[in-house]
């Protein structure tokens, strides 16, 4: 396989420096169906405070189900999920959960701006509805964010002004900017072509390092995965057949993780 898919410049977190961490995600035994499609066969993750995560997988792995749970969009059928030292299936699906998604970013597959606000509005929506700033503070978080993703001058620009790529960014803003500790990103990639791809996972990287935060990346894309994660989760037949970092992944015999690497390969 070629090495390029797994250069990347940010070192990764190393093994020592984990096992001093404690997890801030716990999935045990997540089961999720649909009526006799089991989706989700026991997993067992643990995500530690500070480390970017990508979970990898094909169309239909499996992936998008795994993310909804881990967001409260959906219930298991059985397992548990932990999340900052919380056991998320005793939420009630009001309170608990609005307080607990204040400390989480998304990025959503789409970006899903609303058409009909400026960018600005749109990343300060949030900001008005759920803190107590000022209009001026507000103002003056947007900004910052904004300049973080590198989009100074779009604040009264509509989304349908900007290309994809600055769309994309324009969501991590809003995304960013309640300063979470865990951000999740759903397929950040999809519908880029590989230079603005590639530019997105370099932003991810440094937005990690800068904020410190906690990313979860949810992507079928190989190059997006060995770019930003420490560690790199297939998911495959409900099941996570490897978990490890990239050069583990590289290394990796288990038949289906040759077969995906080597399609990725000959697809670039």
């Amino acid at each position: 396989m070629s090495d390029h898919l797994f250069n990347r410049q940010h070192p990764a977190v190393k093994d020592e420096d984990r096992d001093r961490r404690r997890p801030i995600i716990t999935v045990e035994g997540l089961t999720k169906r649909f009526e006799k499609n089991v989706v989700l066969d026991g997993l067992d993750l643990e995500i530690f405070s500070g480390e970017t995560i990508a979970i990898l997988g094909g169309s239909g792995s499996g992936k998008s189900v795994l993310l909804s749970l881990l967001v409260g969009l959906m219930e298991p059928d059985a397992g548990r999920i932990t999340i900052d030292g919380q056991n998320t299936a005793t939420f009630s699906r009001s309170r608990q959960w609005r307080e607990l998604r204040l400390k989480i970013g998304f990025l959503f597959q789409g970006s899903a701006l609303y058409d009909s606000l400026t960018i600005a509005e749109n990343i300060a929506f949030i900001l008005e509805h759920q803190s107590k700033l000022t209009d001026r503070e507000i103002r003056q978080r947007v900004h910052e964010k904004l300049r973080l993703v590198e989009l100074e001058d779009v604040e009264n620009k509509m989304p349908n002004e900007l290309s994809g790529g600055m769309q994309k960014r324009a969501a991590l803003a809003r995304a960013i900017v309640f300063d979470p500790r865990i951000v999740f990103y759903d397929e950040p990639t999809t519908g880029l072509d590989p230079v603005r791809g590639k530019h997105i996972s370099e932003l991810i990287v440094r937005l990690q390092h800068e904020l410190q935060m906690t990313s979860i990346v949810v992507t079928h894309d190989l190059i997006c995965a060995s770019l930003v994660a420490d560690r790199i989760a297939m998911l495959h037949g409900g099941k996570f057949l490897f978990t490890g970092s990239r050069d583990e992944l590289q290394q990796s015999k288990i038949p289906y993780v040759r077969e995906f690497l080597d399609a990725a390969t000959h697809r670039c």
